[in-house]
């Protein structure tokens, strides 16, 4: 293969989609309203993560500071369903990330994002459900436990103790429900995320009923005689030095990242653009509203815990029952139980109800198998759904998912920081209105980086896009460092501190080079504030949360990847519905340049005869 064709073929994996692509037509029915975009955002948000995280949290690294821990990621959240919400507003068509990331920086970043996706909906639909069969089987006291794990073991490396049919099943028959309408689910929804609501605002109210204020200034010398009168409610360990930061502000800081993944899920409202009344104003709208709802939830749920309860004797497996127990309301426990299954039920479907339709975005578009596009006279993603659900229930069915739910959060941050980097890129971008002899090519000089034009052009869209990629690399250099030198930093060895301050200076100056380039003059109903601070500052959050996984993570990651490139390779490059556009117009414009020609060569023989 020459290198012009090498050239051309890497050049064919960087092409975008236009907003409104020629012969894309949406057949999805258009019922959703604002209300069930937030009832599906704070479903899928406010799972059953609420009655445990809390506990776990608050117990082992912040103390009651985790109200603290809860606002700084609330706020990094926000960041992102900002980012979310602008692209929601600009393009309110169906896939998600996938179709940001398509429009804005190509079909190979698309793919990839896609491909993210399609790992974090599967594994937290799997691992949801089987918390649920979990749950479920508590109450009945392990009954299907015991059973399974006598007739059906399965000892094998990789896979569950026992095949929990429970899971599979339920994965089924919610995937039979989304198939059979959007409207439908939306409303079984709604019912389950309004009793979770009435269940924490019963736990908020009576935990500030009963609470004490003084368990926010407990001090380290009641630690023993607290494990004199609690050693039965709960096993205690390491307490830090009492007070409302017990583990000081660092562990404040350490509880807002475990915190941060207690926000994933919003992301769900932006797959809906094709099946919203009005998704110009409903998609931000429903963001940011979801958002707001579960702070103030997570927010009134661990202080009502931490008030009822001093910190250090709180259940890490079940603190609210515990929590209940202590202050002499032992049947609350079973509404909590209620709650948590509620919970479960919204999280579950809304893990989901985003699959099928990120799989349905990446068939339509070629990069997937054709047949996962068919829709049911229901105007419904019917093949997508069914095959996303079984693949999911067979998951759930035989394998240990405990191993795999970290490649889901790279999955998810890998979406949030593509769709951050895709908002800088898309607001710095030269507007494709106008005239195009205006914005012919331009070289790179310093001082046109650093004093630019006042209206944006070619040459300063392509500097933003250089300088975005070297505050990439220069993040993932400073959060390595960070990781790896915490001890050293903590000591304030100077060469630790050389470092960080050198990397921290490289990104401050790339941010205020980009924030003097001119921005696009084109405009959306929403559109993030503060640009290009927040979508920088929520990429380096993403990048670093990303950079603390470990590296048996990153190993499963590299081979899902793998799957994924080689399916791209082997079928979507060829079968790609953009790429069959392109050539279309190209052979439209040879075409219309022949018969061109062709008129001028007769003419020109009528005139010499």
């Amino acid at each position: 293969m020459s290198a012009a064709k090498v050239l051309v073929f890497l050049q064919s994996l960087s092409r975008t989609k236009p907003l409104e692509p020629e012969g894309e037509v949406s057949n999805f029915r258009r019922c959703l309203t604002t209300l069930d975009l937030v009832a599906l955002g704070v479903g899928s948000t406010l799972g059953a993560g609420v009655y445990v995280l809390s506990g776990e949290v608050a117990r082992t690294v912040a103390g009651p500071s985790i109200i603290i821990s809860f606002l700084i990621a609330a706020v990094a959240s926000i960041f992102a369903g900002l980012c979310y919400a602008e692209f929601g507003a600009r393009v309110p068509k169906t896939g998600s990330a996938y179709l940001y990331s398509y429009v804005t920086v190509g079909e190979i970043w698309a793919f990839i994002t896609g491909w993210n996706l399609l790992l974090s909906y599967i594994i937290g639909t799997s691992s949801v459900a089987r918390a649920w069969s979990g749950t479920f089987d508590d109450l009945i006291e392990n009954v299907i436990a015991r059973y399974l794990s006598k007739q059906a073991v399965m000892d094998l490396p990789g896979m569950a103790p026992y095949p929990d049919f429970f899971a599979a099943g339920l994965i089924m028959v919610l995937a039979g429900i989304l198939a059979f309408g959007v409207k439908e689910s939306a409303t079984v929804n709604k019912v389950f995320t309004a009793i979770n609501i009435l269940v924490l605002l019963f736990v908020i109210l009576i935990g500030f009923i009963k609470g004490d204020i003084t368990n926010w200034y407990i001090k380290e010398d009641t630690f023993l005689i607290g494990y004199e009168n609690c050693t039965s409610l709960n096993e205690t360990g390491r307490n830090g030095s009492g007070g409302f930061f017990p583990f000081g502000f660092t562990g404040t800081l350490a509880g807002a990242a475990t915190c941060f993944y207690a926000f994933v899920g919003f992301d769900c409202i932006a797959t809906t653009g094709e099946e919203v009344q009005n998704p110009q104003k409903s998609i931000p709208l429903g963001i940011v509203a979801s958002l707001l709802i579960c702070f103030l939830a997570y927010f009134g749920v661990s202080a009502a815990l931490t008030l009822m309860m001093p910190y250090y004797l709180l259940s890490v497996q079940s603190p609210l029952p515990i929590a209940f127990t202590y202050v002499g309301w032992d049947p609350a426990k079973y509404v909590v139980a209620v709650g948590s299954l509620c919970a479960l039920s919204t999280s579950l479907l809304g893990s989901m109800f985003p699959m099928p339709r990120v799989l349905f975005a990446m068939a339509r578009d070629g990069l997937l198998f054709r047949p996962l596009s068919n829709m049911s006279e229901r105007q419904s993603p019917v093949v997508a759904t069914l095959v996303s659900g079984a693949v999911a229930a067979v998951m759930a069915l035989i394998f240990d998912l405990k191993a795999l739910v970290d490649m889901m959060s790279i999955g998810t941050l890998f979406a949030y920081t593509l769709v951050a980097i895709c908002i800088l890129i898309l607001r710095y971008q030269i507007d494709h209105n106008e005239d195009f002899c205006l914005n012919k090519a331009e070289p790179f000089t310093v001082a046109g980086l650093l004093c630019p034009p006042t209206e944006a052009t070619s040459r300063t869209s392509k500097n933003v896009s250089l300088l975005t990629v070297s505050i990439i690399f220069s993040a993932i250099i400073l959060s390595l460092f960070v990781s790896e030198a915490a001890d050293s930093l903590q000591t304030l060895q100077w060469w630790s501190l050389l470092c960080v301050s050198v990397a921290v200076l490289v990104v401050t100056l790339t941010v205020l080079i980009i924030w003097r380039q001119p921005q696009s003059i084109s405009k959306a109903a929403f559109m993030v504030p503060f640009v290009p601070f927040l979508p920088i500052f929520s990429t380096l959050i993403n990048i670093y949360l990303m950079v603390q996984l470990d590296s048996d993570t990153w190993i499963r990651y590299a081979v899902w990847m793998a799957v994924g490139l080689l399916i791209y390779f082997c079928y979507g490059v060829r079968n790609s519905v953009q790429k069959q556009r392109l050539q279309n117009e190209h052979n439209q414009v040879s075409i219309q340049i022949t018969n061109t020609t062709e008129q001028n060569s007769d003419l020109a023989q009528d005139c010499i005869g």
